[in-house]
Order: structure tokens, then sequence, then C-alpha cells
């Protein structure tokens, strides 16, 4: 069953404003004389999920490689009432949503299987990801059964920065769901418990923060048609305080790697996150074809190593043998090459942080920037103003583009004693550089997602 959701006298500010928006949102867009009793009397719930900032191993995700990302401070929230209804109460199993971005438009429909997604020129695509999602908690009903929910989005995750904002609106629905299932009847996962005997659903269990994160980016492949892999969402799920997750996407093992106590002599550096401002849409364009662009390397590289499965599987010794046969060359070697040494940096890299050698973290993170703006082609000259600003400053460890790319963030190790003469540094200069603003905030590992008790 849940544990106790977090009271509200124990949010961080950031979350307490959430908070506030949320429910000044739902009542001004989703309470009215209309509703009816049913619809009024479901449960009130709220549940919120991070973003993320992924250190290193940036496009292996997909190909089962290793990441090794934090959950941050920014967040999704999700506030209002929602019960399990009965599939013909017509009124009372609608589901109704509205997000902060724009208050005056609600979104209706019923959870049923055949629910169509929103096309992708639609006003309501980000009901898309809240709409998949549902989707993937529907089985776990019973057939004449549907979930009902009046519900507000609110967040701070900046869109389109490569912070994983879809990925925290999936993971807070699905925190909001679970929350439902649980209240229903006092049985949580009636299908999941049956697969798992002897498992532990809390929702800070491994078993069930994995389970939420498959749910998710299933969401996200299926029904958005985004052919993303599993991190964002298991980061946001999964996230631990004071810790960076690294996680082996075939296996969805993860260990927490601690950030390593100062020494004596020096101050633990701290992480620079610095938006470009410059949008992404990974739903449309470079993106689906990076993923195709590897599936076609590994099926040459399987003609040169038949144990090679994906990328994952392949070391450079095997792309030096695909190359001296003619086999691999230009677009497609690059591609390989970019995910099978940082797969490599990835892992030297949590090793690394853990013994606090906050030289080789730097060094690997500036070498996964070139990797990706040379060989994976997934840069913008934004980016790389900002990559190079940050590397050239005094007490910069190293620097890189973090999330899929085409714009989106950057993320800096750097002293903690010159942090906000960074930040002020790359503000003023990537406005000269670019005519564009930019900005920034610094860091720490923070906790996934959350329900929260708001009675």
């Amino acid at each position: 069953m849940m544990p106790s959701p977090l009271s509200v006298e124990d949010l961080p500010p950031n979350l307490l404003n959430l908070l506030s928006q949320a429910k000044e949102l739902y009542e001004k867009s989703l309470v009215n004389d209309d509703n009816d009793d049913e619809r009024t009397s479901l449960p009130i719930h709220c549940a919120s999920a991070p973003g993320r900032v992924n250190l290193i191993g940036e496009h292996t995700d997909y190909t089962g490689g290793y990441v090794l990302p934090l959950a941050i401070g920014y967040n999704t929230l999700c506030y209002g009432r929602g019960g399990i209804v009965k599939v013909d109460s017509m009124k009372s199993s609608l589901c109704r949503i509205v997000s902060m971005n724009d208050p005056t438009n609600i979104t209706e429909f019923r959870a049923i299987p055949t629910l169509p997604p929103s096309s992708a020129d639609s006003n309501n695509k980000w009901a898309n990801y809240v709409q998949g999602t549902i989707l993937q908690y529907l089985p776990d009903l019973e057939d004449d059964e549907t979930f009902a929910l009046d519900m507000a989005v609110v967040g701070d995750v900046p869109l389109g920065s490569g912070l994983s904002s879809s990925a925290s609106l999936e993971v807070a629905t699905a925190v909001f769901l679970e929350c439902i299932m649980d209240q229903h009847d006092g049985v949580a996962y009636s299908s999941y418990k049956t697969d798992h005997e002897n498992s532990d659903t809390s929702p800070s269990s491994k078993e069930r923060k994995m389970e939420r994160a498959i749910r998710c980016q299933r969401a996200e492949n299926v029904f958005v048609g985004v052919p993303c892999g599993i991190m964002d969402q298991f980061v946001s799920s999964a996230g631990s305080k004071g810790n960076l997750l690294l996680i082996d996407c075939r296996s969805l093992d993860f260990r927490e790697v601690c950030v390593a106590e100062p020494s004596k002599e020096s101050e633990a550096p701290v992480l620079v996150v610095a938006n470009s401002n410059v949008k992404h849409d990974l739903g449309a364009g470079e993106y689906p074809i990076r993923v195709r662009q590897c599936k076609e390397a590994t099926e040459i590289l399987s003609k040169v190593n038949p144990r090679i499965q994906s990328l994952r599987d392949a070391s450079m010794k095997d792309i030096d043998n695909a190359v001296s046969t003619a086999s691999l060359d230009g677009v497609l070697l690059q591609r390989a090459r970019h995910v099978v040494s940082e797969n490599a940096r990835t892992v030297d890299a949590a090793n690394a942080w853990a013994r606090a050698d906050w030289a080789v973290v730097g060094q690997l993170m500036n070498a996964s920037h070139t990797s990706m703006r040379n060989d994976y082609e997934v840069s913008c000259e934004e980016i790389d103003v900002l990559v190079d600003l940050a590397q050239k400053f005094h007490g910069v460890y190293g620097s890189r583009l973090t999330g899929g790319g085409f714009g989106g963030c950057t993320v800096t190790l750097v002293n903690k004693s010159v942090a906000q003469d960074l930040i002020d540094h790359l503000s003023v200069e990537y406005e000269k550089a670019t005519g564009m603003k930019c900005s920034c905030f610094e860091t720490s590992p923070g906790d996934g997602a959350i329900a929260i008790s708001v009675l």
C-alpha cells in the first residue's frame, strides 16, 4: 500500500508555490455548478515529479546503454479529484485536464483503450502525455471500470529545454493514478501484484519505481510517438536526494552514486545548468532519425560480430573491424562511435564521481560534448557558444550539452566558490554572442516523484 504522502508542511518553497498555483487553476477551471455529486465526491489527490539533468550518457538509453542523470528541483505537479468509476457512468466517467499554460482550454476525454492521440499540430498536444499514461494503467482495472478525474497541471520545468518536462508530466500523472488506485477498495496494482506476488509495491520500492518508468516510457513511445529511451522517466520516478543514478538501460538495474564527501583541501564542486532558450521538439525531425541510424549501425556490426544485438554490446575494436571491412562508414560510423565511446565515458564518470576525481569527470564531460557535436551532430551554434564560454572559465572542470540536443541546456561542473561568477559570465557573454538571453541555475541531485497529502 501507499506509505504516507509527504505533508504540505514538509514541502520545499517551490513545490508549495506550485501547489498554490494548482489549487487556484483547479478552482477556476474545473469547479462549476454543473459538476455532479458523484464527481465532486471523488477524493482529492496530488502528485509531483521532477525534471532531470543528465551529467553524461547521452543518446545511449534507447540502445540499452548507460546513463548518469540526477533529478532536479524543478517539477510538474498534478492536483485534483480522481477515482475509479463504471464505464457506463457517462458524466462521471469523464476525464478533464487543464494546464497552466492554457488555463481556458479544458481537454475532455473518456479513458478507453481506443482513445486516439491529438494531432501533432493540436493545441492539446501536451494532453497526449497524460492520456498515454492513463492508458498504461487501464489494464489494471476491471473491464467495466475506468478512471474519472478533474486534474490541474502546473510546473516549473522549462518546456523544450532538454530537462525532461514531458517525462515529469508522465510520471506525475502516473503517481496521481497510483494514488487513485491505492485508495480504491484498499487494493494497489491488482494485476501487477499477480505477476510479482512477492514484490514490494510501495511507491518507494525499487520494483514500483521501475514499473512506473516502464509504463511512462511506453506511453511516450506508443501514444505520443516519440521513440525515447527510459532514462528520463526512470530518474524522475527513482531519483534520490544527494545521488546520481547510474542506470543500465538494458536490465534497468541502477545504483546510486553518492556525491563524494569534499576533501579537507577543497570543497566539492557544483553543477550549473544554462538554458540556451533554443527550443527543441524530439517528436519531430532529427531524433527519430538518430534512433533509426543506430539500428542500421547495429545491423552492420552484428554481421561482423554476431553477439552484437545493440550498440551497447559493441566495442571500439568492433567498430574498427567493421571499418576495416568497409562495411561501416560515413554517418553510421559516426553515430556508432559516439554511442560506444559514450557508454565507456559514462561508467568512467560514475567511478570518478564516487572518488571525487573532479578533473577526470570534467574531462569526460568535455569529451562527451565533442562527440555529441562532431559524431552525433545534435548540438547547435548557441549550445556550442555556452559550452565554449564555460570550458574556458576559471574554476570549471567540464561542460557539455545535456538532453536530446538541437537546443536546450548545458551542464557545467564548477568550483562552488565561482559558480555565481560563472552564471553572471554566461548571462552577459551569451547575449553578446547570440543576441539571446540565457537563464542559469545551480542544482544538486534531488528526490524523485512523490505523493502529497493535501487534506
